[in-house]
């Protein structure tokens, strides 16, 4: 017997009159904005998630291989770092990059200047998928931004900005994991 489909999420507009019902102090156009933003981040995640799992790798892969193309030339972090700019603890960061040598999308080296410290590189085979990956997701974000004019993606990209500031700044810790998830 096939799957069948559970009950699709209510609209934005059935989701904030039921929380207007339940709680009567809330702003429907605050709650309108952020509920379209989660919702929007959840499925952009699915439809990346697709185009890398096409490319045998998975979200995660893409972070780290992201970290360290914009480490820049030679495209080189050491696994605390790594694990910092993604917001990983270090075990974490340990078995994703154990996983990405195994694959071939990462070396890991001993730092010749220090022995002690460890160097996570990016092989070609990594970079070759990451710009793929990168080419995936221009044609993805390009549709998705279709129906906007150039005035109207520069007005929501510095509006966008502005929010994202805003909690950089009231919540430094929102950038990453604060528990080890994998």
């Amino acid at each position: 017997m096939a799957d069948t489909p559970g009950p699709a999420e209510p609209s934005l507009e059935e989701q904030i009159a039921v929380y207007q019902r339940e709680f009567q102090g809330l702003d429907p156009q605050v709650e309108r904005v952020v509920s379209a933003l989660s919702r929007l981040n959840r499925r952009m995640n699915v439809a990346y998630g697709r185009q890398t799992a096409e490319l045998g790798m998975g979200n995660a892969e893409w972070e780290v291989l992201k970290a360290l193309v914009l480490a820049g030339d030679p495209y080189c972090l050491g696994p605390g770092d790594l694990a910092k700019r993604l917001g990983l603890t270090p075990a974490a960061m340990t078995h994703r990059i154990d996983r990405m040598v195994a694959e071939g999308l990462v070396t890991r080296e001993r730092d010749e200047n220090n022995r002690v410290r460890v160097i996570v590189g990016i092989t070609e085979d990594g970079r070759a998928k990451w710009l793929e990956g990168l080419r995936k997701a221009t044609v993805f974000e390009e549709e998705l931004l279709q129906d906007l004019s150039t005035d109207e993606r520069a007005q929501l990209g510095e509006m966008l900005t502005r929010l994202l500031r805003r909690v950089e700044r009231t919540q430094p810790d929102a950038g990453g994991r604060l528990t080890d998830l994998e």
